[in-house]
This record gives structure tokens, C-alpha cells and sequence, in this order.
């Protein structure tokens, strides 16, 4: 399955989650890719919208492959094949001090005067543009399940199969759209695969009120 943009991935995503309207689910997105994504997603399924800040553990020499991930916490996930790949526990320290300054870097910029919705007791609907090894959206889902969520559903275009599996130890609930076995990139299931820039994902988040305004 090929999709045409973030936009219609997001539309079938919608449809596919659409037992959840009106029950006012928690859309959250990993940024930045997502942000749209979820945007559309809680106006489809009249649910709010925010983000989960979590950053993949780039890998020596190839930071777009991700050796694990970390949340806002500073909960780290390693892969497993972290070493095999160079990744020492030397590296992994520094990798995480880096992104966890990333992290708090976006929080100021993204959500400067309110904090994060509580997902305490929410159905709460993980979106990203699509998982390759997973690890982000794992570390997102570990942050979640510690504030309690009513249910955790994890909800992607596209991954591969084993990575589905993986998440789902996770998650409640995997919605996943296409799952091939010839999974080289997320981009390469998109005929449009544009950046999201920050300035985009703070006009979203901006526009969206918080819940005691509501």
C-alpha cells in the first residue's frame, strides 16, 4: 500500500480507528512527522490533540538508524542490537544526554505555557507516519503506561511485520494499515514524504485549546 501524503494516511487512519468517536480520545503525536497526522485524526474522531516527546538513539555514524530511544523521563530503551552496531554503553550515555536536551528543548517551544493533557484514565491514540524498527514509538508507549491511560493504542500507516510485533507487547491495541515484508524506509510508502518543521508543529499545537477551555 502506497499513500499519497501524510494527509490521506491520516484520513485512513481515521476511518480505522472511528469506533473511538466521540469518546473523546487523547491523539498524541511523535513528532515532528506526526504532528499533522494526529491534528487530523482528533478532529475526525472529536478527541484532543497533543504530542508525546520521545527521540530514537541515532546509531555511530548513521543517526537515522535508530539503537533505542528515550523518553521525557529519561526512561531509555536499548535495542538489541545496539552493540552489534557499535553502539557501546558509552555511547548510548552520551547519545541519551543529547536527545534528552532535544527534548526539553521542543517542550519549551511546543507547549510554553500549559503542560502536557493528562492521559490518566483516557483511551489514548499514539499516532507516527510509520514505524521501522520502533523503538520510538515503544519508549512513547512506556511513558504513557506509567500515567495510567484507561487504553493505549498504538496507530501507524505502515511497518513491518516484526516491528508490529514487537510494539504490540506495548500497546493494547496495534492499528497498523500495511505491514510489508519488503520494509527498507517509512518513505518509501509515501508518494509525498515531506519535513514537518517545527514552526508547522507549533501553529498546530498553538490552535489546539486546552481541555479546561473546551
Amino acid at each position: 500500500m502506497i499513500f499519497e501524503n501524510r494527509t490521506a494516511a491520516a484520513r485512513q487512519l481515521a476511518t480505522a480507528l472511528s469506533e473511538y468517536r466521540s469518546k473523546n480520545p487523547l491523539v498524541l503525536a511523535i513528532p515532528r512527522g506526526a504532528v499533522p497526522m494526529a491534528k487530523i485524526i482528533a478532529d475526525e474522531l472529536n478527541g484532543e490533540f497533543d504530542v508525546v516527546l520521545v527521540r530514537k538513539l541515532g546509531a555511530p555514524g548513521n543517526p537515522e538508524f535508530a539503537v533505542g530511544s528515550v523518553d521525557e523521563s529519561g526512561w531509555v530503551y536499548v535495542a538489541d542490537y545496539a552493540e552489534r552496531v557499535g553502539a557501546s554503553k558509552e555511547y548510548i550515555k552520551k547519545e541519551v544526554a543529547r536527545q534528552l536536551e532535544t527534548i526539553r528543548q521542543r517542550r519549551n517551544e511546543y507547549t510554553p505555557v500549559r503542560p502536557p493533557i493528562d492521559p490518566a484514565g483516557r483511551i489514548v491514540i499514539v499516532v507516527d507516519d510509520g514505524l521501522a524498527t520502533g523503538s520510538t514509538m515503544i519508549s512513547a508507549l512506556h511513558a504513557l503506561r506509567a500515567k495510567n491511560p484507561a487504553e493505549l493504542i498504538c496507530a501507524v500507516p505502515v511497518a513491518p511485520p516484526d516491528t508490529v510485533e514487537k510494539v504490540s507487547d506495548h500497546a493494547d491495541r496495534v492499528v497498523c494499515l500495511s505491514s510489508p515484508l519488503n520494509f527498507q524506509a517509512v518513505a518509501q510508502f509515501y508518494r509525498e514524504f515531506p519535513q514537518v518543521t517545527d514552526e508547522e508543529v507549533i501553529a498546530l499545537l498553538s490552535a489546539e485549546r486546552h481541555p479546561s477551555t473546551r
